[in-house]
């Protein structure tokens, strides 16, 4: 009987590593050993992963000494020095950062949408798409291959915990500032003065508010997580010249990123076709139920797979057009479930080879 292979998982102490601790306890088992690696400050800390206690490594180039396939959930600078010697070791590097999504010799893998690109890694690097990217392009591809698409125009609300563990902190102590004064929101000031200064990754507070920019500052006024979207989804799609338009905002929502999609296709659409497209699309739940008050929202899809998608109309103005919501798991489908669906393909070959 062939070994399991040996996987590796770096950044096993973070945000979205823990979540992939989580995952891997909970998938079908393809793994043989498992090794944890993080930054001295985590080395010897115990994470329960597969059902045991395990201990985290120290991430040095001999820890990476017969590893199949390693798994990144770091900084992009971390990545960028690392996943290349985890190559020379020998290992498949599968990287959740955006070190390598835009490299040319880099696949841009979603499993649902391109697992053949996972054969497609002269670097022997596979890249993993941006999460709101993730959320939204795994619903617009079977619409894609339905209809052909022609053009995309986006609005995001992207969740706190999209910046990390502080992002989720600065919010929970700006709502307990806020908490209480019903007064708040009503005059110019009032909402900047009851948060105060301290307003964490973000440029101005999300309490009581919404802040229409996520990212570093881009060309042209442009944000990089709408330069990401813009990017990511035509080398996901394999559409190049798809004309892309977004408009990336934070929200007040802990976990789970959501997209207001406007898709114009190349032939006429039907609202009720596209349901069907999307009730047998892999990866995808269908909520739409509006009578009824059901549509997707963060706080019903986050701790889920699947991108959530409802809402879903026909534009009245243009025939080719449709309107509709996604949400889903920043954590989960947008960052460690698609890393680790990513490895589960690769496990596959390397049984197969």
């Amino acid at each position: 009987m062939t070994a399991l292979p040996t996987l590796a998982v770096v950044g096993a102490t973070g945000a979205v590593g823990t979540v992939m601790c989580e995952l891997l306890t909970g998938r079908r088992n393809v793994w043989g050993e498992i090794r944890l690696l993080a930054s001295e400050r985590s080395v010897g800390r115990r994470v329960r992963c597969r059902g045991e206690e395990m201990v985290v490594q120290a991430l040095t180039p001999e820890a990476f000494d017969g590893v199949d396939v390693a798994m990144f959930d770091v900084p992009d600078e971390v990545s960028a020095e690392w996943a290349p010697i985890a190559v020379s070791r020998g290992a498949i590097a599968v990287d959740n950062s955006g070190a390598f999504r835009m490299d040319r010799d880099v696949p841009l893998v979603v499993p649902e949408i391109n697992p053949e690109q996972v054969r497609n890694r002269p670097r022997g690097i596979i890249a993993n798409a941006n999460c709101t990217t993730l959320a939204m392009i795994v619903a617009v591809a079977p619409l894609h291959r339905e209809y052909g698409l022609r053009e995309l125009v986006l609005a995001s609300y992207q969740a706190v915990s999209g910046a990390g563990k502080s992002g989720v902190d600065i919010l929970h102590d700006q709502l307990t500032k806020v908490a209480g004064d019903r007064a708040l929101g009503s005059r110019t000031g009032d909402v900047r003065q009851a948060v105060g200064d301290d307003l964490g990754p973000f440029p101005a507070p999300l309490a009581l508010n919404v802040v229409p920019w996520a990212g570093s500052l881009a060309d042209a006024g442009w944000s990089s997580e709408e330069m990401k979207i813009r990017n990511e989804s035509r080398k996901i799609l394999g559409l190049p010249d798809l004309k892309v338009s977004a408009t990336c905002v934070r929200v007040p929502v802990v976990t789970a990123h959501s997209v207001a999609v406007h898709a114009v296709f190349a032939s006429e659409v039907d609202a009720e076709g596209a349901r069907e497209a999307l009730r047998n699309a892999p990866g995808v739940i269908l909520v739409d139920d509006p009578g009824a008050g059901e549509f997707p929202m963060p706080i019903d899809a986050v701790g889920t797979d699947p991108s959530w998608v409802g809402r879903i109309r026909r534009a009245l103005d243009d025939p080719r057009a449709l309107d509709f919501f996604v949400t889903g798991d920043n954590l989960r489908k947008g960052a460690a479930l698609n890393t680790a669906q990513i490895a589960e393909l690769l496990a596959k070959e390397l049984k197969a080879g």
